[in-house]
């Protein structure tokens, strides 16, 4: 028998209703019993672990809204999963149903509007395989695999920001299943309150199975710049970086890496996993400019590798991926920074060298402007005005090692507070540990009571609420 979990807690058996939603998809439907459920069920966070109750790969939109109602009809938990890449593990949970997009990832490509039309299921390697065939590019992430929807809806930050806007600024329409099943197609002249709630406000709304993004042109190839200085040198390293941003053109995107020397043939050895700062930037510009405009950061003082130059834009989009395995313990949080001050660079400095693990990162990502151009209320995402955002992504493989993983990290984030707006990043959400307090800070109160509208109007029985979760006014 297979016990599902309700919104209100209680288990039901269902097989009999299991058996018939199985023969009504498309897709398969898999239970606790069946061959690969275990690897269906797996997560990209090896801290999350979740036994759902059935697991439907969906084939389509239809699939989709059937067991969207199936679940509305057995007021069942429902767990929404596109790329499985989300930190807090909101993709899966206990006895839910999940709605795994997986299957849905076709891409097309209209190369002369500059569109691109992606499944719900795809990641950014999907997407970023199609568009660069026509010297195309939506704005994503820094990690290729992670899936395209998740990082939309709450926010999207990535090598093209400062250029062309955060990933959710180029998001033009979509298609969605809402709480009651049924579809909405949704751009500026079809329900705009809608997409504005989608540019930021996460999967309150319902399951999004297409997604419409505004294409740029990119690359094939853009410039690298990839720099890494010993961490006793920090301290001059990002003050010449800091002044290297006050200015900086709009087509250079840059991150400061505060960690351990990669492991990389190209850098020698005898430094592999020291302390060190990494500068890296991307150049979406020709590549002799881009080559001059990231000099400055390159020569800030004796590198233990310089590993610059040009390189295809899909490469640059993996340049991280081995770093971040499936199956990894993972606990990122962040805060936006009002500058790059002194003090910021002191503790970032004194951070870096008490990580407990030597895969773990304090990172500094340089935002500003394409990205912060959008007022605070122009989506749902909220307030860009910060120039600076505090990353700490905690990496690490033992579970013994977890609570001092843990501990170090919020210490970490502790002592930045006061240095920081108060504001979150939602796709380095923690565990949303403090959900509300953390939303009010992301969104802003104006924008919270136009999303929690919107949550009544879209789901006034709040059945989508895994995630950063917004309840109904």
């Amino acid at each position: 028998m297979t016990a599902l979990t309700t919104l209100q807690g209680h288990s039901i058996e269902l097989d009999e209703g299991l058996g018939a939603l199985a023969d009504r998809l498309r897709g398969d439907l898999l239970r606790p019993d069946d061959a690969g459920y275990d690897e269906a069920r797996a997560l990209w966070n090896g801290m999350t672990v979740r036994r759902p109750a059935a697991i439907a790969h969906c084939a389509d939109t239809e699939d989709v809204r059937t067991c969207v109602r199936f679940a509305a009809a057995h007021d069942l938990l429902l767990a929404v999963r596109g790329g499985g890449h989300n930190v807090a593990g909101t993709a899966g949970a206990d006895g839910a149903l999940v709605i795994d997009l997986s299957a849905m990832n076709d891409v097309e490509v209209d190369a002369g509007g500059r569109r691109a039309r992606a499944g719900g299921g795809a990641t950014f390697a999907d997407l970023d395989a199609a568009t660069q065939r026509y010297g195309l590019a939506a704005p994503g992430g820094v990690v290729s695999a992670t899936g395209i929807g998740g990082l939309t809806l709450s926010g999207g930050i990535g090598w093209l920001r400062r250029k062309h806007g955060l990933t959710c600024d180029n998001l033009v329409a979509a298609t969605l299943v809402a709480a009651d099943g049924t579809v909405h197609h949704v751009d500026e002249e079809r329900d705009p309150e809608l997409l504005w709630g989608l540019r930021g406000g996460g999967g309150n709304f319902g399951v999004v199975t297409e997604l419409t993004y505004q294409l740029h042109p990119v690359g094939p190839e853009v410039f690298l710049s990839f720099t890494v200085y010993p961490l006793d040198a920090a301290e001059q390293v990002l003050g010449g970086y800091r002044d290297w941003t006050d200015d900086l053109a709009e087509e250079v995107t840059s991150l400061v890496v505060g960690g351990s020397v990669p492991e990389e043939p190209d850098i020698p050895e005898e430094h592999w996993g020291e302390p060190c700062v990494i500068l890296v930037a991307c150049a979406a510009t020709e590549l002799d400019r881009g080559q001059d405009l990231t000099a400055p950061i390159r020569h800030l003082a004796e590198p233990i590798a310089d590993l610059s130059g040009p390189v295809p834009y899909v490469a640059l989009q993996q340049l991280f991926d081995a770093d971040y395995p499936d199956g990894l313990r993972y606990y990122w949080r962040s805060l936006h920074l009002p500058a790059l001050s002194d003090e910021v660079v002191a503790r970032t400095i004194a951070w870096t060298r008490t990580r407990p693990s030597a895969r773990t990162t304090v990172d500094l990502w340089h935002l500003g402007g394409a990205m912060a151009r959008p007022g605070p209320e122009a989506t749902a995402y909220g307030d860009r005005s910060a120039p600076f955002l505090l990353g700490v992504e905690s990496n690490w493989e033992d579970p013994a090692d977890d609570d001092a993983n843990l501990a170090w990290t919020r210490s970490c984030v502790d002592a930045f507070e006061e240095l920081s707006t108060g504001r979150e990043y939602l796709n380095f959400p923690g565990l949303l540990e403090d959900r509300e307090a953390t939303l009010r800070a992301a969104h802003g109160e104006a924008n919270l009571d136009r999303l929690r509208a919107l949550k009544q109007r879209m789901d006034p029985d709040n059945r989508f609420r895994l995630h950063q979760n917004i309840p109904p006014s």
